[in-house]
């Protein structure tokens, strides 16, 4: 949990507890399982046990509700960095209903859900067909085969922002029959980091950037990660090169790499 979160996308970031299982290819390299094991515990994979907050945890939601009224300021929160609010597991339903609870507590803020489990959002959520106009739901995308199997029964849950975290980016993405009727409000895009980081292709982010522009979606983009496009005239020695001639990438600290595509930063958000 931290208020004023480095992620580009959020202002503050709330876990209501910590660990997860891995799902699609986009877990391969989990940046939170990493720092999980940092701090010790099994609490990672199916058979791991999550690790809850106490009371001191709970309250700090309260106080950027509060600063966010002072300050006529609505914030964004991501939840949850460090696990999955829809892992269908009963040992997580208490904190589950606490949470809900504390959404609808905090008025002034814009919870943003991001799951890679879709499909059990409405039986766990107690808002039927009337969601809070607090709550932002997002899903990972990360190919094609995985927008296929996520999206359908994403676009129809009734939250007032669907957004698509499109991050880490691994192939090209069609959402065309997806973005009828509003069914994307916004998409987020970036590159991987960290040890093992795959390479994203510019053109599939190029995509995306024009897609939304053309569907009036708003884009963000996050960053290139570890595998930038490489300068004309490099002589770093680390390159990677996409088949058929594809783009050459040059591997790097993502910081050098930036998040700067094709002269310009997009930050968009929606409405």
């Amino acid at each position: 949990m931290g208020k004023n979160s480095h992620i580009e996308w959020t202002h503050h970031t709330f876990n209501p507890w910590w660990g997860c299982a891995k799902v699609s290819p986009a877990c391969t390299n989990c940046y939170a399982e990493t720092l999980a094991h940092r701090f010790g515990g099994a609490i990672w994979g199916v058979k791991g046990q999550r690790r809850f907050f106490g009371a001191a945890h709970w309250a700090e939601p309260l106080k950027w509700n509060a600063e966010a009224e002072r300050t006529k300021t609505r914030f964004r929160v991501f939840c949850a960095s460090m696990s999955d609010v829809f892992e269908d597991r009963r040992d997580l339903d208490a904190a589950r209903v606490q949470l809900w609870a504390l959404i609808e507590k905090t008025k002034s803020l814009d919870w943003l859900l991001l799951t890679k489990r879709p499909e059990h959002v409405q039986k766990l959520v107690p808002w039927g067909e009337k969601w809070p106009d607090n709550v932002w739901l997002g899903t990972s995308v990360e190919n094609q085969e995985w927008a296929d199997k996520r999206l359908p029964g994403f676009v129809t849950i009734p939250a007032k922002v669907r957004f698509l975290s499109c991050e880490p980016l691994l192939g090209p993405l069609d959402l065309s029959r997806y973005a009828k009727k509003s069914g994307i409000h916004w998409i987020i895009a970036g590159g991987e980091s960290g040890p093992g980081s795959r390479a994203m292709n510019p053109d599939w982010v190029r995509s995306l950037r024009d897609f939304a522009a053309k569907q009036k979606i708003a884009f963000h983009f996050k960053q290139w990660g570890n595998f930038g496009p490489a300068p004309k005239k490099s002589q770093e020695s680390t390159l990677f090169t996409f088949p058929h001639d594809g783009p050459v990438m040059i591997a790097r600290h993502k910081a050098l790499n930036g998040r700067m595509l094709d002269g310009r930063t997009h930050d968009e958000f929606p409405m």
